[in-house]
């Protein structure tokens, strides 16, 4: 039976189109003219029986539909980009695996040893996009995530790396830091907040016995780089873990005015899809990383 899918050139014209916003800006990207990116996309819309553009006199606008399709058409005309490029670049030898992966951990610990990985596995290439949030495999082409969270996602195995241990850090020169604080003091210096661990600085002052009424309080960012960006510049004290910021440590912008720390609840994992986990360059990583979780 044959499938209800448009043509592959109406879907590029349409999503290019909906990007822009304009079939001229269209036609330009993909080196057509103007009347052709019209022909598809009126093509396409006779093809769903569904009006994707609303004509206006200064130029085109997308509908409710078109926006909604739009929308689910993008993500799988990149995969579709994704998988063709690998295929080329591997010859088909299915030799790469695409990780989603929690950004500030992949940058800061991940990236600096994948060299070594990569001299072990030549034939095996790593490709990663960030995730933070939980998501189903089945609706991705991802092989597997490194997440922090819990482990309890459906259909998958769970492998531990390792949980975080936070600690205060801030600028040198923010005014009121100095070493050796004691969490009662921390608390009366600015507070940055992250977005994706909103009760840190909570447990944090609960960890040390003490009681605030502006744990909660502060800026908001959403990744620990932010964080330490706003730190260094003495826009507060933010909560971070020092396998993170090494660097700014040993290179002083960064100091820990307080030493105190707690585990956190929840911990880094390597999320693997069961119906993916025996296979061999998945298998190669899975070792890898966790031995240097163990060297670490």
């Amino acid at each position: 039976m044959r499938k209800k899918i448009p043509s592959t050139a109406a879907l590029l014209a349409f999503e290019a189109a909906a990007r822009h916003e304009s079939f001229t800006r269209a036609a330009e990207e993909l080196a057509l003219t103007q009347s052709a990116i019209c022909r598809q996309i009126g093509t396409l819309e006779s093809f769903l029986g569904v009006a994707l553009f609303r004509r206006t006199r200064r130029g085109v606008q997308l509908t409710e539909a078109g926006l909604s399709y739009s929308r689910q058409i993008a993500p799988r005309l990149d995969a579709i980009e994704r998988d063709t490029l690998s295929v080329m670049a591997h010859h088909g030898t299915g030799t790469t695996l695409d990780l989603a992966v929690v950004p500030t951990f992949a940058t800061r610990w991940l990236i600096p040893r994948l060299s070594g990985f990569q001299q072990q596995n030549p034939e095996v290439v790593v490709n990663m996009s960030t995730q933070t949030r939980p998501f189903l495999f089945d609706q991705t082409e991802y092989d597997a995530a490194i997440y922090f969270g819990d482990a309890g996602w459906p259909g998958t195995e769970a492998h531990f790396l390792m949980r975080e241990y936070p600690v205060p850090v801030c600028s040198p020169a923010l005014p009121g830091a100095r070493a050796q604080m004691s969490p009662a003091e921390i608390a009366r210096l600015p507070l940055l907040q992250q977005t994706t661990r909103p009760y840190a600085w909570r447990h944090w002052f609960e960890s040390a016995k003490v009681n605030t009424d502006q744990d909660m309080a502060g800026m908001r960012l959403e990744l620990f780089s932010m964080l330490a960006q706003a730190a260094i510049e003495r826009m507060g004290v933010a909560l971070i873990p020092p396998f993170l910021i090494q660097h700014e440590l040993a290179a002083s912008s960064l100091m820990t005015p307080c030493d105190c720390s707690f585990p956190s609840t929840r911990a880094y994992y390597l999320i693997v899809p069961e119906r993916k986990a025996e296979r061999p360059a998945l298998t190669r990583f899975r070792e890898w990383l966790l031995a240097e979780v163990a060297r670490a």
